[in-house]
């Protein structure tokens, strides 16, 4: 259950993060999320988080400039043009259907995207993958696949992504606390 709810809030980052990436390189479209209909219909918890560059506009007046997470954050969203969150749990281990994850890896291929970090735990029986589009000086679409045995999560940014200031959303636009980076 805690590594549940540190890890939306990472994957929020990230996939805020690459819808931002989009944007900027004029790639004509975000991420296209499939509805996982599937998915609600079998979670327990189900959290949809949709901003768009006007919501995202709106959020951010909400945030003290004279309090300085809050103006770090403030500066984090400022070339943000949308974040998507869509995030699943399950009482008991659920296998995510196939075609759904297809569906949104497709949209994830070269020369626009490139995986960035891939990884698994067998003793997790965990995937996490953290897609990036970015053109040669900036980061544009950020991206975030985590499937574990109950929950899975998709996380996605686009904009003019500013990865240095990624962390300070942090308890910011419901984005929790993140895990400590090793």
């Amino acid at each position: 259950m805690r590594c549940v709810h540190r890890s939306v809030g990472w994957r929020l980052l990230c996939v805020a993060s690459a819808a931002a990436c989009l944007s900027s390189l004029g790639l004509g479209a975000e991420l296209r999320l499939p509805a996982f209909d599937s998915l609600r219909a079998k979670a327990s918890d189900t959290v949809v988080i949709s901003l768009d560059a006007d919501m995202l506009k709106l959020a951010g007046q909400f945030l003290d400039p004279s309090d300085p997470g809050d103006a770090n954050a403030k500066a984090a969203i400022r070339g943000l043009t949308s974040i998507y969150v869509r995030s699943f749990s399950f009482e008991k281990p659920y296998q995510v259907p196939s075609t759904e994850i297809a569906t949104l890896r497709s949209q994830l291929a070269a020369p626009r995207w490139q995986r960035v970090v891939q990884t698994h735990s067998e003793a997790d029986h965990s995937d996490v993958d953290i897609y990036l589009a970015a053109d040669t000086e900036h980061a544009r679409g950020l991206v975030i696949i985590v499937t574990e045995p109950r929950e899975f999560t998709v996380v996605s940014i686009s904009g003019a992504i500013d990865l240095a200031r990624l962390h300070s959303l942090q308890g910011h636009l419901g984005v929790p606390s993140l895990p400590a980076t090793p």
